[in-house]
């Protein structure tokens, strides 16, 4: 048996031992998982997505996915994985963005890349998160042999547990952290009733790699395309999908002439919610630089998620005029 009670921006799930139960709720999809991964930090990978980095491998185990811009017009993604045990390869791991850290912390995620750019070494310097950096840890990381460097750097379970046992991480979560989404109830589903169609949802904001989702109302998810195709994980060959699409609007200036972005991750702004084919207005706020987004509703009511996959997409305030639904 299973308890679920709404704390904190997410919906935890209260153990139930007397009835000898062994899983729990996922912080990350609202799913049950067994104990042992549903009480493990999760890790949230570096990964690149141009087409030297895509199609990239473990995807298709996140349950959460970010995808932000950086320099030169291409974007990163960043996959929050829980249950990475028999993953046969995590990659291509490619470098830190500042805003990054910001994102994983709030799943209180060990954070993965490989370097980072200079604006992110403040953060890294002072160990404000839990890290594993390939330019340091050579322990946490493997080059392939089948693509060249740098889009060659890659993980599994093994390479990361040498990582984070090198630099002593606690793999259990914080005893004050409780979350970060809420789920719909078990046997409810969030339907958006009075949201406008969202069938189709194309990021044409992100230049470089045009992504798009396209929603299944039999399987009730969104498939994910990039470059003119679907978006597979290399591993498995199966196409990306997900239950819901945050569209987190964010103001940013630019660091330097070089093109390194500071995308404001707290000050809160405006976004859109979308899921089983709807969409709605929403707003996000951040308490801190390092606390938790929450996301609310024309009613100033937090959203419920679906239980399932979720890709949060960063879009930068003066490109959202080039994000369309249908």
């Amino acid at each position: 048996m299973l308890l679920s009670c709404a704390l904190a921006g997410s919906t935890v799930a209260v153990q139930a031992e007397e009835a000898g139960t062994d899983t729990v709720k996922s912080y990350l999809t609202g799913e049950d998982v067994s104990v042992g991964i549903g009480h493990r930090r999760p890790i949230a990978v570096m990964l690149g997505n141009d087409t030297n980095g895509a199609p990239q491998s473990g995807t298709e185990n996140a349950g959460v996915i970010y995808e932000a811009p950086v320099e030169g017009s291409i974007t990163r993604l960043m996959a929050i994985i829980e249950d990475y045990d028999n993953i046969p390869r995590i990659g291509s791991v490619r470098s830190c963005r500042d805003y990054f850290l910001f994102y994983a912390n709030e799943y209180d995620a060990i954070y993965s890349h490989y370097g980072q750019a200079v604006y992110a070494l403040q953060y890294l310097d002072q160990h404000l998160i839990d890290n594993l950096n390939g330019l340091t840890l050579g322990n946490a990381y493997y080059r392939s042999t089948d693509r060249v460097a740098p889009h060659n750097a890659y993980t599994d379970f093994s390479h990361l547990q040498a990582g984070i046992q090198s630099q002593g991480y606690s793999q259990d979560y914080k005893e004050d952290y409780n979350g970060h989404f809420q789920f719909a109830p078990e046997g409810t589903e969030t339907t958006l009733d009075d949201g406008v169609s969202a069938n189709v949802v194309k990021l044409d904001n992100f230049a470089y790699n045009h992504p798009w989702f396209e929603y299944n109302a039999e399987t009730k998810e969104y498939s994910r395309f990039q470059f003119n195709a679907p978006h597979i994980d290399q591993n498995t060959g199966n196409q990306l999908t997900c239950e819901n699409i945050i569209l987190q609007y964010s103001n940013y200036v630019p660091y330097d002439p070089n093109g390194y972005l500071n995308v404001d991750t707290q000050s809160g702004g405006e976004g859109k919610y979308i899921t089983r084919g709807k969409a709605i207005d929403i707003h996000w706020t951040k308490d801190s630089q390092w606390g938790i987004t929450h996301y609310y509703d024309s009613n100033n009511q937090e959203i419920q998620l679906n239980p399932g996959k979720t890709w949060v997409e960063i879009v930068l305030n003066d490109s959202v005029g080039s994000v369309s639904l249908q």
